[in-house]
């Protein structure tokens, strides 16, 4: 896995993105630190707040930002939000109200609406190796579950030595470390090609591909479950474990470590049985474990019991999220895969925005118990969609015919009107053949 990290532009990238995770868990601490310093009891309801804001940022600024800044440099937009990210960083080390908080987190995150999905689909061009890709998607989503195990106690051991409010400074820099890692390495253009259209046209273009792309329709029914299950793990975990088990904060953190390992273990195995099987295998798979992880938290009664169905969670979380990034670099041309990732970008994250006051209010309105067998009703749901709307064989070339182009068209030259090779969604290709086509 670790031998992409010779690809030296990669390598920048990949520790850029480790940077920033960093200073972001220092955020998150930071900010839960801040929250109870300027609203004591009624923190929970400025932390509810700041997650509202930043899913929003998440679901309407990623699609917006990669269709205004269409065609400007990519090392020069990822470098700039990264400062953008630190000066916000900053500017909360001087807060005095509440309100200024939405407003700088607003701020922050949008930037970070804006960096992820161009940042995440420059990647591939980088490696186009699929076995390269695939071992890199595996290394972030390990970054992604190292960052919740070494934040807490690297934020815990600065405190021994800072206020709760200097830790912001971690966090600005881990974004500047960011900024300087991106800064040193030749990163791939987008082309200019697509300057000339309508922001409104680029704006919907990764969109677009979605609704007409059958592997990409059941990706949505896997983000829902997705966001469904993890919702649950990480809305309800305290409470399980010290409502209802009357446990301390330890276990707290043990069952959150659960949920980590399973995922990190996930993470390592893909790659292998990427080689194995498909990615709609593997995925629904995925899907599959996540569904009856949450059967068996129905039965859970003892907190050994439940690190073991977190552990099992965590290794479903993984198993769907990590392939995700391969199936968007096989649905998209180059040019289009921006817009295509920031569309993902912001459907998944539509799916926390609602997973997350669902499971939170259902929890607190109807119980534990109920909620979970409200979420395994609609997360067979999603799973049933998701095995429905992937073709069994979901081959990368389609035979299909062009009806609207003339006979000398450039893309039929030399061919007939019927013809077959790699099939995505653009501008010659609007709609997704059937067998007639």
């Amino acid at each position: 896995m670790l031998s992409v990290l010779r690809v030296r532009a990669y390598r920048h990238l990949f520790f850029a993105q480790v940077t920033a995770l960093l200073g972001t868990g220092l955020a998150t601490m930071a900010l839960s630190l801040l929250a109870f310093d300027k609203a004591g009891m009624s923190a929970g309801q400025v932390l509810g707040t700041v997650l509202a804001i930043k899913m929003l940022a998440y679901v309407l600024i990623a699609p917006l930002a990669t269709a205004v800044l269409d065609g400007f440099s990519r090392r020069f937009l990822l470098v700039s939000l990264d400062v953008i990210r630190v000066l916000a960083a900053v500017l909360l080390l001087f807060v005095a109200e509440t309100w200024q908080i939405y407003v700088v987190i607003a701020i922050l995150q949008s930037a970070s609406a804006a960096f992820t999905p161009l940042f995440q689909s420059t990647v591939p061009e980088l490696l186009p190796n699929e076995d390269d890709y695939t071992k890199a998607l595996s290394l972030s989503r390990l970054a992604y579950d190292i960052e919740n195990l070494v934040s807490p106690i690297l934020a815990a051991t600065l405190l021994l030595i800072v206020s709760g409010q200097a830790l912001f400074l971690g966090t600005a820099l881990g974004f500047a470390a960011s900024a300087l890692l991106v800064v040193s390495v030749a990163l791939p253009n987008s082309s200019r090609s697509t300057d000339r259209q309508k922001i409104s046209k680029r704006l919907t273009k990764g969109f677009t591909i979605f609704r007409f792309t059958p592997r990409l329709q059941s990706l949505v029914a896997l983000n829902v479950l997705v966001s469904l299950a993890g919702a649950m793990v990480i809305v309800n975990t305290v409470v399980w474990v010290q409502g209802v088990m009357n446990l301390g904060e330890q276990s707290t953190a043990l069952a959150f470590a659960a949920f980590g390992g399973g995922s990190m273990l996930a993470a390592l195995l893909i790659p292998k049985a990427i080689r194995r099987w498909s990615d709609r295998s593997v995925m629904l798979v995925g899907g599959a474990l996540l569904s009856v992880g949450l059967v068996a938290a129905l039965m859970t009664d003892q907190f050994l019991y439940l690190l073991v169905v977190w552990f099992w969670l965590g290794l479903g979380y993984s198993t769907v999220q990590t392939p995700t990034g391969r199936l968007l670099t096989r649905s998209a041309v180059t040019d289009d895969r921006p817009a295509l990732f920031a569309a993902q970008f912001s459907l998944s994250h539509t799916g926390w925005l609602v997973a997350y006051p669902l499971v939170g209010w259902l929890g607190a309105w109807a119980g534990l118990q109920m909620t979970l067998i409200v979420l395994i009703v609609l997360v067979l749901c999603c799973l049933g969609c998701a095995i429905y709307l992937w073709p069994v064989n979901d081959s990368p070339s389609l035979a299909h015919t062009h009806f609207n182009l003339s006979k000398d068209h450039p893309h039929i030259a030399d061919t007939a009107h019927r013809h077959s090779h790699h099939f995505v969604i653009d501008h010659l290709h609007q709609t997704w053949p059937n067998n007639t086509d």
